[in-house]
């Protein structure tokens, strides 16, 4: 039984060392690992092996500046993530950044800590262009698409105008799985962000095809990701995002991802930034959801 419990500290004494030492264990291997996505609007690939998107380059940018702190060469290792998988990987220290699409709640908070927020994402409803479907109550007896691990079906059910609302879900394995239920027609409506919806569309063969549609469902914020209870990679982090914002670099990342040609198709997404974007960006803070659904 001694031997049972001395094993058992030292698992837990190595867990909370390497959850408060991720510096060093970056400066140590000389590598970090970034969470990234294959289909979201902040983070998705163009194969190859190559992740691009607004969240890649703050991401990047903060790497930028750990190599200048740590004062080392640090290599960028690309782990693939969803929605299922991405806080897992979090906690367990197989991602050192996830740089997808994450929104900061309360419930999340208690297993992973997030950055300053640096997108502030706008729930909604995608549908085909020719459905009619133009608000949450049109969607009874229909079939709903959203993706494993998100909380957009939850948050449509939740919402005041969908009392009495009778949908069916289906789910998709990552947002171009979802995606692709609507593009198919076994969806009549895909909920999530606004941003993985426009940029789906926007990516899509037929982009006049598709239209977003009906109320807000929801107010998120969305941050970078990271182990919890390390403050000082927090503090690292958010001095190199809160250094962006102050110097307008993340207007123009904003800008270059949302309001210009985006690879592969060189397509707009046309989303300009919203004014709780910009608020965000004034104010940093690391807010949950909850604080900005507040009535």
């Amino acid at each position: 039984m001694k031997k049972v419990l001395l094993v058992a500290a030292l698992i837990a004494g190595t867990t909370a060392v390497h959850a408060q030492d991720t510096l060093k264990k970056i400066k140590d291997s000389g590598a970090i690992t970034m969470g990234v996505r294959e289909s979201s609007g902040l983070s998705y690939t163009i194969g190859d092996g190559k992740y691009v998107g607004y969240h890649i380059d703050v991401c990047e940018h903060v790497i930028a500046d750990l190599r200048k702190q740590l004062g080392g060469k640090i290599e960028v290792k690309y782990q693939p993530v969803t929605s299922a998988n991405r806080i897992p990987l979090t906690v367990n220290g197989t991602v050192d950044l996830e740089c997808g699409s994450t929104t900061n709640n309360a419930a999340r908070q208690k297993d992973v800590a997030f950055a300053v927020t640096t997108y502030v994402e706008e729930v909604r409803i995608a549908v085909k262009a020719n459905s009619g479907i133009t608000s949450i109550n049109q969607l009874n007896g229909k079939t709903v698409a959203t993706t494993t691990g998100t909380t957009s079906v939850q948050t449509l059910r939740k919402h005041e105008r969908a009392t009495g609302v009778d949908f069916k879900e289906v789910f998709g394995k990552d947002h171009a799985d979802s995606f692709l239920l609507l593009d198919s027609g076994r969806a009549d409506a895909f909920v999530m962000d606004g941003s993985i919806l426009a940029k789906n569309i926007a990516t899509s063969k037929n982009p006049a095809d598709f239209k977003i549609v009906g109320e807000v469902l929801s107010v998120e914020p969305i941050a970078i990701m990271m182990r919890k209870d390390d403050p000082a990679f927090k503090k690292a982090v958010d001095d190199s995002i809160k250094g962006m914002m102050k110097s307008g670099e993340l207007a123009k990342l904003y800008d270059k991802w949302f309001m210009q040609p985006i690879p592969p198709t060189n397509t707009k997404i046309g989303l300009p930034v919203s004014a709780a974007t910009k608020e965000a960006w004034a104010n940093p803070n690391d807010k949950p959801m909850e604080d900005y659904n507040k009535k």
